[in-house]
């Protein structure tokens, strides 16, 4: 293993079995995510490190969203959690990550939770903005906002929500223009590929 994981983050995983963080996700995948998200961000804090570990989940999201091929091998069956370890632990040490970014990728690997980890980076963000008494939005758009315009969405949201928003961007070139929020289990769609697929759904009913 590549990875010299942490008692004390495998420990704290079974200690938040029972910990649920929504991410949006289906219900097995939200109870991952939010267990490894819990576990994480309460050692994070404890060792002070947790604005370093967000910074470097946010990073990950990123190159998620850059590589479709990461993203892939990291969901894929056919990759063993060892390789998997692997892949992370390269990417990890190339991009400076902090030991406990790395600790939670091994952990996340070896119990074949690695396609999950993208999930896991957005709950801990929302357990970080949490924290910071903001809410935490994650928007999705087929092409990257300009400054003014993310600037623009968080102040909306703001307005709409009676809350101060974080917001983490996405881009997705398969929605084709409009954007997605989600906020917590609220999501707004506008993306014109949903307007598509409702279309083409409406025909085929028709």
């Amino acid at each position: 293993m590549c990875f010299r994981q942490s008692d004390d983050f495998k420990a704290l995983i079974r200690i938040e079995s029972d910990v649920t963080v929504n991410t949006g996700e289906d219900a097995n995948t939200a109870n991952a995510a939010g267990r490894y998200a819990t576990a994480l961000f309460e050692l994070a804090k404890t060792s002070g490190a947790a604005e370093a570990v967000e910074a470097d989940l946010s990073a990950f999201r990123a190159a998620l969203g850059e590589s479709s091929e990461l993203a892939e091998v990291l969901a894929s069956p056919l990759y063993s959690a060892e390789e998997k370890a692997g892949v992370l632990s390269a990417m990890a040490g190339k991009a400076k990550f902090h030991e406990l970014t790395k600790n939670a990728f091994g952990v996340a690997a070896d119990n074949g939770r690695a396609g999950e980890l993208g999930a896991m980076a957005s709950a801990y963000a929302a357990l970080a903005a949490a924290d910071r008494g903001v809410l935490s939005a994650d928007v999705a758009t087929a092409a990257a906002l300009t400054k003014k315009q993310t600037e623009a969405l968080q102040a909306s949201l703001k307005s709409a929500l009676g809350r101060d928003v974080e917001v983490r961007t996405e881009v997705r070139p398969e929605l084709l223009g409009g954007l997605i929020v989600k906020v917590g289990s609220r999501m707004f769609d506008s993306s014109l590929r949903t307007k598509l697929d409702g279309m083409k759904n409406a025909m085929k009913e028709a």
